[in-house]
């Protein structure tokens, strides 16, 4: 895949907007009741890059980037500030803050993700890019040490431990991670002028799946 493993400069991104999509077909009975659906399992974020540029050597920075991605040709990562750990914005991360899998003895890999609670109803969002060095993996209420208990390839998510975890028993993670993304555009235009004025050039980001 037409992939980067570099982040978006994240100091450009904290001012940025954005959040997840949702794509939902709607259609409208005679008897006026409605039938929704989606081809989506996963919701789908965009950011607009541009409203977290404050100076020209933003705005370097920014064309710097986009080049070298060749515009939407080269996904990379992306650090979203309302939701990029596993934890609360306001908490430190715990081996123990996602459910992760349980065991049944046999499976080693596993798939990273965090899981978003209203009520009763929970959806579970896969991780694909982890922040390498962050994550924090436990069996049960026992904490597993990387590189002995574990490896984590940080460019899938996935997770590999040296021995099945028993029957029953619940593989937890904490962790930080980025949004694989794209430019969604080939042009960026800009003015010196109109950004001293106030003015910030419009640059689309979306994520990809992969």
């Amino acid at each position: 895949m037409n992939f980067h493993e570099i982040r978006f400069p994240a100091s450009l991104s904290f001012g940025s907007i954005g959040g997840p999509e949702r794509r939902t077909d709607i259609v409208t009975l005679a008897n006026g009741h409605e039938e929704r659906n989606t081809p989506w399992a996963h919701a789908r974020r965009r950011y607009d890059a541009g409203l977290g540029l404050r100076s020209l050597d933003d705005i370097e920075v920014l064309i710097a980037f986009f080049e070298a991605r060749q515009g939407q040709i080269y996904g990379f990562r992306w650090k979203d500030w309302s939701d990029f750990k596993s934890a609360r914005p306001t908490a430190e991360i715990d081996f123990r803050d996602q459910l992760i899998a349980t065991g049944d003895g046999v499976t080693t890999r596993f798939q990273l993700a965090k899981t978003y609670r209203s009520g009763t109803v929970g959806y579970q969002r896969p991780i694909s890019k982890p922040v390498a060095g962050t994550l924090r993996l436990g069996l049960g209420q026992e904490e597993l040490q990387e590189d002995i208990d574990f490896t984590l390839d940080s460019t899938t998510g996935e997770v590999t431990l040296s021995h099945p975890p028993e029957q029953g028993i619940e593989l937890v993670a904490g962790f930080e991670f980025d949004v694989p993304v794209r430019f969604d555009t080939d042009r960026i235009a800009t003015s010196v002028a109109s950004f001293q004025a106030g003015d910030v050039p419009d640059v689309p980001v979306v994520e990809v799946r992969v």
